[in-house]
């Protein structure tokens, strides 16, 4: 008898290798949280980042909920307790606010290319904290993307101000929820996660509000693009859960160097800013290491047996 035909798979994605549907995940994820980036430091003429936090938040929870009750994902408030869920939650909160802090401020190039260190943390604080063994060519990796940020930041030089460091406190804070996000348990919903991560941060919007300066009406122009900037909010939690729970850290944490290409052309399309010499340097050491580190997890992924292909690599990311 002939072979006996077989339909293509209705979800193509479904289909793919986990590595490579978490990487997908994780370039939508950059893409949309860039968008969501260059949005708030439009906004952020009018309105301070304790109000955009709030505003941006209640839309996001609206969508959000929505979308939790009808695919059901809606877990009891307990789950905030499970650790890993906690750890990810003070990490994003964390990360967030030290994020909006320097975006005010800062080129939208250079904050995007100084949280490109992220996947070079994560790799140290797998080795620091989870006592994940890390060789020496991945130690020099990072040492080398560390430096490269100290090139962007340029301490001692005019190129530096406190701004500068509040980037590299959300690129800690980060590193600690990506660690935590990829222990949660499997049957908590992601959707779920993503809920609770986005009440919180839009509560600690309006606890920063009144040390900011208090409200300050926004125009319909502003409220319109937080509603937008929700959206792509949304779209960045789902995708990078969903992302570090698809595939091993080491093959999805390089894909969020593609934000860096979003957050160049976006920042010389709106605001007009154009990288400078020390950006592109610091940019390029960093994104090589990364990626060299990156090159050699798949060397080591070669020499495991299948059977470990898909546990998280043993000398980290």
């Amino acid at each position: 008898m002939g072979a006996r035909f077989r339909a293509p798979d209705p979800n193509p994605i479904v289909a793919l290798s986990p590595n490579l549907r978490g990487s997908l995940f994780m370039a939508v994820a950059m893409a949309s949280f860039t968008m969501n980036d260059a949005i708030t430091k439009q906004v952020s003429s009018e309105i301070n980042f304790g109000e955009i936090m709030l505003v941006r938040g209640l839309f996001a929870i609206v969508l959000i909920a929505a979308l939790a009750v009808h695919r059901r994902a809606i877990r009891p408030m307990r789950t905030l307790m499970v650790r890993p869920v906690a750890l990810r939650v003070i990490g994003e909160v964390g990360g967030t606010v030290a994020f909006l802090a320097a975006i005010v401020h800062l080129p939208l190039a250079n904050i995007s290319a100084i949280m490109q260190a992220l996947p070079l943390a994560i790799t140290l604080g797998a080795a620091v904290v989870l006592s994940e063994p890390v060789g020496w060519r991945r130690w020099t990796a990072i040492g080398i993307g560390f430096a490269g940020v100290l090139v962007i930041v340029r301490p001692g030089f005019d190129g530096f101000n406190r701004f500068a460091l509040l980037a590299l406190v959300s690129v800690l804070f980060c590193t600690l929820r990506d660690l935590a996000t990829n222990r949660v348990p499997a049957a908590i919903p992601s959707l779920f996660i993503t809920l609770l991560t986005t009440v919180v941060v839009t509560v600690m919007g309006a606890l920063v509000l009144v040390p900011l300066g208090g409200w300050a009406q926004p125009s319909a122009r502003v409220i319109g693009l937080l509603a937008l900037a929700a959206i792509f909010v949304l779209t960045g939690y789902q995708c990078v859960i969903m992302a570090m729970r698809a595939g091993d850290i080491s093959a999805v944490a390089p894909f969020r160097y593609t934000a860096l290409l979003w957050a160049i052309l976006l920042g010389y399309m709106l605001f007009g800013e154009t990288p400078d010499g020390p950006m592109i340097v610091g940019a390029s050491m960093i994104v090589m290491s990364g990626l060299y580190a990156f090159y050699r997890e798949r060397v080591r992924a070669r020499m495991r047996p299948a059977a470990s292909a898909t546990s998280l690599p043993p000398d980290g990311l």
